[in-house]
């Protein structure tokens, strides 16, 4: 019997999974809170490995709350290499017939990797014996894995040191610089310096971005998309091994990741930033109000990888053409108008779309600043707005979403009608003869992307999210689709509090789950497997989190007046990621579970 407390399980995740460095001192950098910004992360905690707690070096304590209180900031990245680590060991110990990526490494050890360049360009010898290179010094690694955060993880060949390195993959001979030595958890960190030698995985010409390889957005420029897609099947694949706390019997196969339509031109939303001027300014000169101003036109871009500086990129191929555009534009905004600035300042991308019928054409003489593309029954005029609290339009097949600019929608519309297709062909139970699904219930609902796009399926749905603004958008977007409040009803709640709200019948009822990066709380929890409804299917954009939670649920145990007890059961029926992000090591995750009553559980043992 599996006995385990929602508790126990729901501390052992980390809430966010991408690991980026800092160029010196190697601190763990988070993404942006929207979700999954790629672009222009600053948040910065240190890294250090301490089983599954945290360390009291971990970095600055945040403020504790109910909900994030009980979350430990596991790095994702050190059970890849504790797995690496193990499977050297195995593999040096039994003896067992070298690989074709280790005969790479082979025939290299003799020429290239038999020395290392320190700073002052003197040669240091790297055998098995001598100590560790200090930083800055360059080595040659050969690169045997990516990780979970998009990382490349190296070897070197003599001293069988793991190191990180960015922009690699397997099979690349890479020359690296080296950071920091982690020795406790026996591996190090290092920058990547430039290809000795490519791996079979790596072409250079698929390129499309001119940052790639400093920018800290990308990670996967040079790789074919087929293999970006089999990487983040295993992205999910470790998520549910590592932190599900589930015997492989319970985990099903996870199916191919589902690709993008758009590998490139698809992200329909970017932040790019400038940092303040640079000055000091004494305490005295501030309280008269003194402030610095900028002496001259400020690097406006994205952040650099593995480092806290900002690089100038004025044009970023993975944003939609209106968004490029309105890049271009905006740059030379912030140029004319320096002098209103004082600050740094993070500027608004935003693609907004006006459909109009074929027939009204010439329309299209009056939009400037517009991207045309022509359908089959419409044309589309795509515009970039960035105004924050402006309204955007956005279409999924004939669904139509506005939305208050800087509030969250999925930032790559070309996959959206797949996806939803895929939630609309999985979400109802196999035909049986149980009772029928009629209700809807989407927490984390957001603007009613699930709720408006499922809605002919179910004769009732209600979306919950505790952003007023949100529901204030979700009910404009069910009255614009021509959908009746009995159809899709939206209110503004809490979702560890909603289950009080709902009367629906749990038989009848579909759960659909769409929590931010840190997933879902121990009180959500508890009262989902209390309301125990017929389905559930959770959409995830951090797999990890994803992971912990559906363990909790399948595990079917929760706590009733601070004793475990046992609860009714859930089977997952299908793993599968989509890929929102292509070029960068996000991949989002679908799992569905379906209930198993005692009927069934029994027919099953027999």
């Amino acid at each position: 019997m599996l006995r385990v407390s929602i508790e126990s399980l729901w501390r052992k995740v980390p809430t966010e999974f991408s690991a980026h460095f800092c160029q010196r001192s190697y601190h763990l950098r988070t993404m942006q809170s929207d979700h999954h910004e790629n672009h222009g992360a600053r948040d910065h905690q240190k890294r250090r490995w301490n089983g599954n707690k945290r360390s009291q070096n971990s970095g600055p304590k945040s403020k504790k709350s109910k909900s994030s209180k009980n979350v430990v900031g596991v790095d994702v990245l050190l059970h890849d290499v504790v797995a690496l680590l193990e499977a050297q060991k195995l593999r040096d110990d039994s003896g067992q017939t070298r690989s074709e990526d280790d005969l790479i490494t082979s025939e290299t050890s003799n020429t290239d990797i038999q020395t290392s360049k320190t700073p002052d360009n003197t040669e240091a010898s790297l055998s098995p014996q001598s100590s560790l290179p200090k930083p800055f010094t360059e080595i040659d690694v050969e690169v045997k894995e990516i990780s979970s955060t998009g990382d490349g993880l190296a070897i070197h060949p003599e001293s069988k040191r793991i190191y990180v390195v960015p922009f690699s993959v397997p099979g690349d001979l890479i020359r690296a610089k080296v950071i920091k030595h982690f020795n406790e958890e026996e591996y190090s960190t290092a920058d990547f310096i430039s290809v000795v030698k490519a791996g079979p995985l790596r072409d250079d010409s698929r390129v499309q971005c001119k940052y790639f390889s400093t920018c800290s957005g990308c990670q996967f420029q040079m790789l074919d998309y087929e293999d970006q897609l089999r990487h983040k099947k295993t992205i999910v694949e470790k998520a549910y091994m590592n932190f599900s706390q589930l015997p492989k019997e319970m985990i099903p196969p996870v199916d191919m990741t589902i690709g993008s339509p758009l590998q490139y031109g698809y992200r329909t939303k970017l932040t790019p930033h400038f940092d303040a001027p640079k000055g000091y300014i004494s305490k005295a000169d501030k309280l008269r109000g003194v402030k610095n101003h900028f002496k001259g036109v400020p690097k406006i871009g994205f952040n650099a990888k593995g480092a806290s500086y900002t690089l100038d990129i004025e044009d970023c191929p993975i944003g939609t053409d209106a968004v490029r555009m309105g890049m271009k534009r905006e740059r030379l905004r912030v140029a004319s108008e320096l002098e209103k600035y004082t600050k740094g300042a993070t500027i608004l991308l935003r693609e907004s779309t006006l459909r109009l019928p074929k027939n009204e054409t010439n329309i299209s003489k009056t939009l400037p600043d517009t991207i045309k593309t022509i359908e089959s029954n419409h044309i589309d005029f795509k515009s970039c707005v960035t105004e924050n609290r402006a309204m955007t339009t956005e279409y999924v097949d004939n669904f139509i979403f506005t939305n208050i600019a800087n509030e969250f929608f999925q930032n790559n519309n070309s996959i959206l009608s797949p996806f939803t297709q895929y939630i609309r062909d999985h979400i109802m139970p196999p035909p049986s003869n149980q009772v029928k699904i009629k209700n809807l219930i989407d927490a984390y609902s957001g603007s009613g992307l699930f709720t408006i796009t499922l809605s002919s399926l179910f004769e009732s749905s209600i979306g919950i999210d505790v952003s007023a603004a949100s529901i204030s958008s979700a009910t404009d977007n069910a009255r614009q689709n021509n959908l009746p409040t009995s159809q899709a009803n939206f209110m503004a709640a809490d979702a560890a509090t909603l289950f009080k709200e709902i009367t629906y019948d749990p038989d009848e009822t579909v759960v659909l789950i769409d929590p931010s990066r840190k997933g879902c709380d121990e009180a959500f929890l508890s009262q989902l497997l209390k309301f125990f409804p017929r389905r559930i299917v959770y959409v995830s954009c951090n797999v990890h989190t994803q992971a912990r939670d559906v363990g909790i649920i399948v595990a079917g145990l929760e706590k009733n007046s601070g004793e475990e007890i046992e609860s009714k059961k859930y089977d997952i029926e299908s793993l599968v990621g989509f890929d929102f992000f292509p070029q960068t090591s996000h991949v989002e995750g679908v799992a569905v579970l379906n209930r198993v009553d005692k009927d069934e559980e029994n027919s099953k043992l027999l």
